[in-house]
């Protein structure tokens, strides 16, 4: 399994991905709100979104894991 982390503080604005949903190496799963910028977390790895650690609303810290992919 594999971790995608936040890249900096922030919101999260909108999840792309769903559980259970492949997603590709460079996709968007994730779009943050900081400092008034919209910023895109793209999957690093292709595989299966097995679990979203964050949802619309949260806030969240760089570092912490937003996604949990497995497979590939």
């Amino acid at each position: 399994m594999k971790e995608v982390t936040s890249s900096m503080a922030g919101t999260v604005l909108n999840v792309m991905a769903k559980e259970g949903e492949p997603v590709a190496q460079g996709q968007d799963l994730l779009m943050l709100e900081s400092m008034k910028m919209e910023i895109p977390i793209e999957s690093p790895y292709a595989g299966t979104v097995k679990e979203l650690k964050a949802g619309i609303g949260d806030f969240v810290n760089e570092g912490d894991v937003l996604v949990i992919l497995e497979g590939e």
